[in-house]
């Protein structure tokens, strides 16, 4: 009995231990636990993860609600119908002449077929103002615009600006929903932006996402635009052409204008023209019914850090490597050569292809500026006499330089 006395007190001790050393090492876990856990707390510990102990002590932030600029912008986004004609091939072999014999061997068919195409368009003023792309209304003979209260319009062209893509179309209408001017200037790389448009004639169609990149460009100073444009991950697709970014404020930004697509949809790489140059070719198109540009006929290129050691200049050296220069333009006549790296232009320092394109444009054509090389090692300046940037004078042409896919929407390669 009493053996047996002995081992149940021994397994009692032996509990008890056991249950006073689990309570010590529960307590130092708790405490441990207890500090990891308040390194973990976001918004008051309304968020925890202790059992990972994650650093999650610096502000993550919240994401902005886009519902009260969504609702304000639809309202302003107009679908655009534009019918035309598409020039086609007036001779063709007829087949049965061709098995039978007989005839000429040809015959005649029209010279034009109708098409129609698809875009959006954002309304600028009260009166009846809209801002579209160029693309959108190109060539059109009737164009049609749809308000987000389903009314239909007839739109007259006002005027357009095929090297910036930028068109502005007017209906006759009073007390139309517009959308407040902000500042593009202004936007940063991360900020969330709204595409609002009629992708493949789905209406009022409204998709987010962040600004990518500024002042991206795509074609030399005798191409077909203007360089800066904003580069965006909001869905973007055909028929989104000329329809409105909006930021989380719900203020215009740009004005959507292309996509890089391999296949003609969204690759999340979408492309919108600021509203600050939108601005300027408006005003320019309502004073005097045409957009004017300052050229000098060269293709500049960003100085690359390669290009940078390859021509021996200062590691920091910023400007534009002149690639290519136009037969009897302005700047061949000056004397500038390729190769010159451009750095300032009156005076004013610059930085990149982007910032050549638009500074150039900006000059009145007449005057003289003083363009400031490098050449050689050695500094020169030109005085360049501004000429009047020429027009692209077919559809054709801009379609080949462009790339543009089908639906309204252009596509860079």
């Amino acid at each position: 009995m009493k053996r047996i006395q002995k081992i149940i007190l021994g397994a009692m001790g032996v509990a008890l231990l056991s249950a006073s050393v689990s309570a010590g090492v529960y307590s130092l876990m708790e405490r441990r636990s207890e500090r990891r856990m308040a390194s973990t707390e976001v918004d008051g510990g309304a968020f925890r993860n202790a059992a990972m102990g994650f650093d999650m002590s610096r502000s993550v932030g919240n994401a902005p609600d886009l519902v009260p600029a969504a609702e304000a912008s639809v309202h302003s986004v107009v679908h655009i119908k534009v019918e035309g004609e598409q020039q086609i091939d007036q001779s063709y072999m007829d087949p049965f002449e061709f098995f039978f014999g007989g005839g000429s061997g040809s015959f005649d068919r029209p010279s034009s077929r109708p098409v129609v195409g698809y875009g959006s368009g954002v309304i600028i003023s009260t009166d009846g103002y809209i801002i579209t792309n160029n693309h959108v209304i190109d060539n059109a003979n009737k164009i049609s615009v749809t308000l987000n209260d389903n009314r239909t319009l007839s739109a007259k062209l006002i005027g357009s600006d095929p090297a910036g893509d930028i068109a502005l179309i007017k209906v006759d209408a009073e007390d139309l929903p517009t959308i407040p001017f902000g500042n593009s200037d202004a936007l940063k790389v991360g900020e969330w932006v709204l595409a609002v448009g009629n992708p493949f004639n789905l209406t009022s169609t409204v998709t987010a996402g962040i600004v990518s990149a500024k002042a991206r460009s795509t074609a030399s100073e005798g191409g077909s635009k203007i360089g800066g444009f904003i580069q965006t991950d909001a869905a973007v697709n055909p028929g989104n052409s000329g329809g409105a970014l909006v930021n989380a404020a719900g203020e215009l930004v740009g004005i959507n204008t292309a996509i890089y697509s391999r296949s003609g949809g969204s690759l999340g790489i979408g492309f919108a023209i600021p509203i600050s140059i939108v601005q300027e070719v408006m005003n320019q198109i309502i004073r005097q019914g045409r957009v004017i540009r300052g050229y000098i006929g060269v293709e500049p290129q960003d100085l690359t850090p390669e290009l940078t050691e390859a021509l021996q200049l200062p590691t920091q050296q910023k400007g534009a490597i002149i690639a290519g220069v136009m037969r009897n333009g302005p700047a061949e006549k000056a004397g500038v050569h390729t190769g010159d790296v451009l750095v300032s232009i009156d005076e004013t320092p610059v930085h990149d292809t982007t910032q050549v394109l638009n500074t150039i444009a900006r000059l009145a054509p007449g005057s003289t500026a003083q363009f400031h090389f490098l050449r050689n090692g050695e500094e020169i300046e030109l005085p360049i006499s501004i000429g009047m940037r020429p027009d692209l004078t077919t559809r054709r042409e801009r379609q080949e330089q462009e790339g543009r896919t089908p639906g309204g929407q252009r596509q860079q390669h």
